[in-house]
């Protein structure tokens, strides 16, 4: 398959190139570094941001991209659900 933007660098307001599913565990780094979280199942979203800092996202609609570099999401505080990793 010919990709016409593989010499282009990529940023942060570039399109995801990757991603993986996510199950949330209290204090389990996630293989990577995202860029973006999705919500597939409404709820709430505890994550440990890249700087270390943890925050619980509350409300967040099924369908929703959040543009949050995460090393981990909390299984304590959790109760959204299809969440994947966006890189």
């Amino acid at each position: 398959m010919s990709d016409p933007y593989n010499t282009h660098v990529s940023g942060l307001e570039s399109p995801a190139s990757d991603a993986f599913a996510i199950t949330p565990a209290d204090g389990a780094a996630l293989p990577s570094t995202t860029r973006a979280i999705y919500v597939g199942g409404a709820g709430s979203l505890r994550v440990t941001m890249k700087s270390g800092d943890t925050v619980t996202f509350t409300g967040v609609p099924a369908g929703t991209v959040l543009a949050l570099r995460v090393n981990g999401v909390e299984a304590t505080g959790t109760s959204a659900t299809s969440i994947v990793g966006l890189v």
